[in-house]
């Protein structure tokens, strides 16, 4: 913006640029007249070239003028289709505008339409899935009761599992009651084996011993005796160790316990004359048994040099088998006599019965040749029935007994 005077002048407006740009050109040219008069000095020529240019640009701004004027013009003409053309713009972005809002609200009714169909379609489903889960879950929960019911029985039964592990526990760590523990389960073992009368419980012997059990073998071998104590402490401190030299300690005093008390069997129910010249040491576990063969297989040998030997409930059975083959040949044996008797009744019984089946064939021979007869007889009468039902009596007369007197006279 220049002021001059009260005048404002817009440097943007074109004729205003355009009065700028030829002064400055008139100027430019004014001060190349001023130069070339200067080097002319006082020439002539200089003076009549100046004075021509000096027209020639007075020519020039006065065309400038006249293009300023057009320039003007076109300016404004141009300011005019510019405004007709952007109220045209103008007015048919209003109107695109309007269409576009209507087809928006036409679009967005539309799809409030579909959303508010989807959505009660998904309420139908969201209450379909409800009530299939809500169905699910009650089936799920009464379900659940039941295998927690189930699981609360099984909890009640370990307790009573654990409450029965604690009693045995209980059983095992006193000597007393470990010893009866061994004794019930030898007797259970023997009662299956054995016959009632083959056995005898805590059976006092000569020398005042009660072993736990005694089996009545024949001689040989006699009379063996059962021993159900066994020293389960060692065992015990053998298992818990947990050192090396813990373990081997434990290991020791448990060889020596077992040699102490295969020494007292040994010493106790051995007696020349009374019992056989071997006992058995019950050993009540499966464990005790094959960790003593495993960890100390010379206590066991030591065992067999003194005629003890160590048997578990496993082993024990298969024993107590073969002494019940051994009783059961015994008391063959012992009814040779008898069986011998029964056996000569027996033959007598069958020669008796071979004779009488000789006598019964000679009845069925002679029965089977009176049938025979009888057949005979029976085809005859059954012949001589036929021709008089035929009223045949020539033939009759024919095979008639010569002594009866005939009816007719034969035809010659």
């Amino acid at each position: 913006m220049i002021q001059i005077g009260d005048t404002i002048y817009d440097l943007s407006d074109p004729f205003v640029l355009g009065v700028l740009i030829g002064a400055v050109v008139t100027l430019i040219v004014l001060i190349l007249l001023i130069t070339s008069v200067r080097r002319a000095g006082k020439s002539t020529e200089a003076v009549q070239l100046v004075a021509s240019q000096v027209g020639r640009l007075s020519q020039d701004m006065n065309a400038l003028g006249q293009g300023q004027q057009q320039l003007a013009g076109n300016i404004r003409t141009v300011s005019d289709a510019q405004a007709n053309a952007q109220v045209h713009v103008v007015q048919t972005m209003e109107a695109r505008l309007a269409e576009v809002q209507a087809q928006m609200a036409e679009r967005l009714a539309d799809n409030a339409i579909k959303s508010a169909r989807s959505m009660a379609e998904m309420q139908e489903r969201m209450k379909d899935t409800l009530s299939g889960s809500s169905e699910k879950t009650t089936k799920s929960l009464t379900e659940l009761q039941e295998r927690l019911a189930t699981i609360d029985k099984a909890q009640t039964n370990i307790e009573k599992l654990s409450g029965d592990v604690l009693s045995l526990q209980d059983i095992l760590s006193n000597k007393q009651t470990r010893g009866a523990f061994g004794e019930i389960q030898l007797q259970d073992i023997v009662s299956k084996a054995l016959p009632s009368d083959s056995y005898t419980w805590q059976a006092t012997l000569s020398n005042g011993k009660r072993p736990d059990c005694l089996i009545h073998l024949p001689n040989p071998p006699g009379p063996i005796v059962i021993d159900a104590k066994f020293p389960l402490e060692a065992y015990e401190q053998l298992v818990a160790a947990e050192t090396k030299a813990d373990r081997e300690r434990a290991e020791t005093v448990f060889g020596q316990a077992v040699k102490v008390h295969i020494k007292k069997i040994s010493e106790s129910y051995l007696i020349e004359g009374e019992t056989a010249d071997g006992a058995l040491m019950f050993l009540p576990s499966e464990a005790v048994y094959a960790e003593l063969h495993s960890r100390l297989p010379h206590i066991v040998r030591e065992g067999f040099n003194a005629r003890v030997w160590i048997v578990s409930p496993t082993t024990c059975m298969a024993t107590l088998n073969t002494m019940r083959a051994i009783l059961k040949d015994a008391r063959m044996r012992e009814q040779t006599g008898a069986i011998r008797k029964e056996l000569a009744m027996l033959g007598g019984d069958v020669e008796r019965l071979v004779t009488r089946v000789g006598n019964l064939d000679r009845h069925f021979g002679q029965a089977a040749k009176d049938i025979e007869d009888i057949k005979i007889s029976a085809e005859k009468a059954g012949k001589r029935a036929h021709r008089l039902d035929q009223f045949d009596f020539e033939e009759l007369d024919q095979e008639a007994d010569p002594k009866v007197v005939p009816i007719l006279p034969a035809k010659s």
